[in-house]
């Protein structure tokens, strides 16, 4: 999939390799939605990234720390709360936002990315699914300076967007274009549901990603994008304002 990357250097990330090689500490004590969980080795900072792993029964948390976007590896998990019941199959994903409190259930185990919003602004307690189905509405392409080629018709759909607005979800889509090499400003969780796209880091490290796989592209990456077709994503975007 990717090239091996030197961990100092920002960079995009497959998170589906990640889950494959992580290991779940022994000694882990409380709900397994919190405590089985494996760390993404990233800088101490907004943005945390674990997998969860989830036993065959039930469990709750009381409340959750902070805003976290959950995305279905395998298995299959409901998450009810007072108001709401929430089932994830197949690569589905949602938003628990801080202060929720949940139950869980798996009747098979299951396995999940989290990714966690650090110092979450209080909002309103809820589960949010992301609906990759939603119509979706045009929204504005890459700075023209930046494209090699013509520019794109780009969409989106937003399903959760935190009270600060610096954490939204939601599902975007394009139409084949180059963007050229830029910094990212921000961390970018992406699960693609068509299309592939290659990104070459600052390092000249290159990488391709196709239908079904999971990354993140990190702040501080200098990455350039080129998807030669339609490509529609989930995403999870931290950006600070």
């Amino acid at each position: 999939m990717t090239q091996a990357l030197d961990l100092a250097t920002r960079s995009f990330r497959d998170l589906r390799a990640f889950a494959a090689d992580a290991t779940i500490p022994a000694d882990a004590h409380g709900d397994p939605f919190l405590a089985s969980r494996a760390a993404l080795d990233l800088p101490q900072g907004p943005i945390s990234i674990s997998l969860v792993v989830l036993p065959q029964g039930r469990g709750r948390v009381e409340a959750l720390p902070d805003d976290e976007f959950l995305i279905l590896l395998d298995g299959a998990i409901t998450l009810e709360t007072a108001d709401s019941t929430t089932p994830l199959v197949d690569n589905q994903s949602a938003v628990i936002t801080k202060g929720t409190a949940f139950a869980w259930s798996s009747r098979e185990g299951a396995r999940l990315i989290a990714m966690r919003r650090n110092g979450s602004p209080d909002g309103s307690p809820a589960i949010i699914p992301i609906d990759a189905s939603a119509p979706l509405e045009p929204s504005n392409p890459p700075l023209a300076e930046l494209l090699a080629g013509p520019t794109p018709d780009c969409r989106n759909f937003t399903d959760y967007r935190s009270a600060d607005t610096e954490f939204v979800c939601g599902t975007w889509d394009s139409t084949p274009y180059h963007r050229l090499s830029m910094p990212y400003c921000h961390y970018e969780l992406m699960h693609l549901l068509d299309g592939s796209v290659t990104f070459v880091d600052g390092e000249g490290r290159e990488g391709t990603f196709r239908k079904g796989d999971i990354f993140l592209v990190e702040q501080g990456a200098h990455c350039s994008w080129e998807s030669r077709e339609h490509v529609k994503k989930v995403y999870a975007i931290y950006r600070p304002a």
